[in-house]
C-alpha cells in the first residue's frame, strides 16, 4: 500500500466511518466536509482534494488488505498526538445524525484500537461530540 499523509489518514477515518453501514449520508458527507474545511488540523490541507482523498480510500477498501490495511496506513501515518483528534473526526461523522448504528460502532472501536487510544480518552471524546449535536427536541 502506499504511504500517505497526515491528512489523508485523518480523513480515511471519517471516511470509513462514514461507510461503515454501507450508507454514506448527504448528512455525514457534509460534516466530513465542515470537519476538514473548519478545524485547525486542516488549515493547510486543500479542500478541493476532498473528494480524491475519498476516493482513494474507498479504493484502498476494495484492496485485498481492505479495513485493516487502511487502519495501518492511517495509523502510520498519524503523530501520536494527533490520534485523539483522528478519533474525534471519525466520532463526529457517527455523531452528526444522533443515530449510532452498529456497524458505525464497531468500525469506531477497530479505529479506537488501532489509534491506541485509552478508553477513557475515547468516552470524553464522544461525550463531547454527543453534547455538541444534541437538540432541545
Amino acid at each position: 500500500m502506499p504511504s500517505t499523509t497526515t491528512h489523508q489518514a485523518m480523513i480515511y477515518f471519517m471516511v470509513i466511518t462514514s461507510a461503515s453501514d454501507r450508507d454514506m449520508t448527504d448528512i455525514e458527507l457534509a460534516r466530513i466536509g465542515e470537519v476538514v474545511r473548519t478545524w485547525p488540523v486542516f488549515e493547510d490541507f486543500d479542500p478541493e482534494k476532498l473528494v480524491a482523498t475519498a476516493q482513494e480510500c474507498e479504493r484502498l477498501l476494495h484492496e485485498e488488505a481492505g479495513l485493516d490495511g487502511v487502519l495501518q496506513l492511517a495509523r502510520a501515518a498519524l503523530p501520536e498526538r494527533l490520534r485523539d483528534t483522528a478519533y474525534a473526526a471519525a466520532f463526529e461523522v457517527a455523531a452528526v445524525d444522533l443515530e449510532m448504528r452498529m456497524e458505525e460502532a464497531r468500525v469506531l472501536d477497530r479505529i479506537r484500537e488501532a489509534l491506541g487510544l485509552e478508553d477513557n480518552v475515547a468516552y470524553a471524546i464522544e461525550r463531547a461530540a454527543k453534547a455538541r449535536h444534541r437538540t432541545l427536541t
